[in-house]
């Protein structure tokens, strides 16, 4: 079943920025685990408001979210229905409980500890056909990824004892504050590197290729970003945990299928011969050739539409249509038989045009085309 992440925050369509901060926030303290200890429907519950909530306050991702639904997320985008797990959510969005929880859950949260370092992201393109977009692919990319060299160590940071924050104490006209501030020297970890091999970069850190699995849902389209969560770089420390592999998709022109959102367009040409006397013609669609008839005396312009024949709506709500394009090709050049022949029907009464009220103009068809 999909999500309206809407419904999850409890908010409308319209509600701004703020606004979506704040219903997180409640639905986050209504469903912490530290309020509903062993409840696994609140952590469900949790997850949900924390995945609605990483959509909704991305302007790009809502954007996409509001296009393509929550389809636009699932398998390798948004949380892969709630893959993310509670370090993930309080490293990302601690900060929003405030003081509601102290130390937060696991060590997370603004009331202070050492907190979970993440990765940087990586980015990829991946080009796609038409094929593959139509029926869906999983494709496997190699990926240079920064990881934690073997062996390794780390140890208390001297600076914050492990606690990931330092105390400053400033005089003001309001007597001695007292403040907590990022450790400078662990960034927050607790932790410094103990010993490392002498490959390694100053943060423990070794190159290395890695294949990944993609997997693309039927439907996407060219600019569609999409999320493998934890394939992007590691982060030092015992309890880090990695980026995610940001994957932007490009598709690749047809050479004779046009994408119009998820319906597609072909210019099929055929002879005054085959307009007059009716033919068939086999066509390529994304799923293979097809035979089309065209009855007798097809008018160029004539609009033929192929239902579900198109691309699959990212939203599951079933196919686009293939619209064929009627061309009656006209020859450059005559021989002297063909010539004659023609100039014979300038006054032959069945070749002078007689539209009928039935026959659309081609702003009409264009009309209908897009209704």
């Amino acid at each position: 079943m999909k999500k309206d992440f809407y419904e999850v925050l409890g908010i409308d369509k319209n509600a701004s920025a703020e606004q979506i901060k704040k219903a997180y926030r409640k639905k986050a303290i209504e469903y912490h685990p530290d309020k509903n200890p062993g409840n696994k429907e609140a952590e469900e519950n949790f997850k949900a408001a924390a995945e609605a909530y990483e959509i909704l306050s991305d302007p790009d991702k809502r954007a996409r979210y509001d296009q393509y639904g929550s389809a636009a997320f699932d398998g390798t985008g948004g949380f892969s229905g709630g893959g993310m797990n509670m370090d993930d959510i309080f490293s990302q969005f601690g900060d929003i409980f405030g003081g509601a929880f102290g130390g937060g859950f696991g060590g997370f949260g603004s009331g202070g500890g050492q907190r979970r370092m993440k990765g940087s992201n990586l980015r990829i393109k991946v080009k796609l056909t038409l094929e593959e977009i139509a029926n869906g692919v999983e494709k496997k990319v190699k990926v240079k990824r920064k990881i934690q060299a073997k062996g390794v160590t780390f140890k208390t940071c001297p600076t914050c004892n492990g606690a990931g924050q330092v105390m400053k104490v400033t005089n003001t006209i309001l007597g001695r504050m007292q403040t907590a501030a990022t450790c400078h020297t662990c960034g927050g970890t607790g932790q410094i590197i103990e010993s490392k091999p002498n490959h390694a970069d100053a943060q423990g850190m070794v190159m290395e290729d890695e294949t990944v699995s993609i997997k693309i849902p039927a439907g996407v389209v060219d600019g569609m970003q999409l999320k493998v969560t934890g394939k992007g770089n590691d982060a030092p420390g015992n309890n880090s945990i990695p980026g995610d592999l940001i994957v932007a998709i490009e598709e690749v022109e047809h050479e004779t299928l046009k994408r119009e959102g998820e319906n597609l367009h072909l210019d099929l040409y055929i002879s005054f011969a085959e307009a007059a006397l009716g033919t068939s013609r086999d066509i390529e669609t994304v799923s293979g050739k097809v035979r089309i008839k065209l009855e007798e005396g097809i008018q160029s312009g004539k609009i033929l539409r192929l239902k579900g024949k198109g691309i699959p709506s990212i939203n599951s709500y079933g196919n686009g249509d293939l619209l064929v394009h009627v061309n009656v090709w006209t020859p450059k050049t005559l021989n002297k038989e063909q010539r004659h022949f023609f100039e014979k029907s300038l006054t032959d009464e069945n070749f002078i045009p007689h539209p009928e009220k039935s026959d659309k103009s081609f702003f009409e068809k264009v009309k209908d085309m897009f209704s």
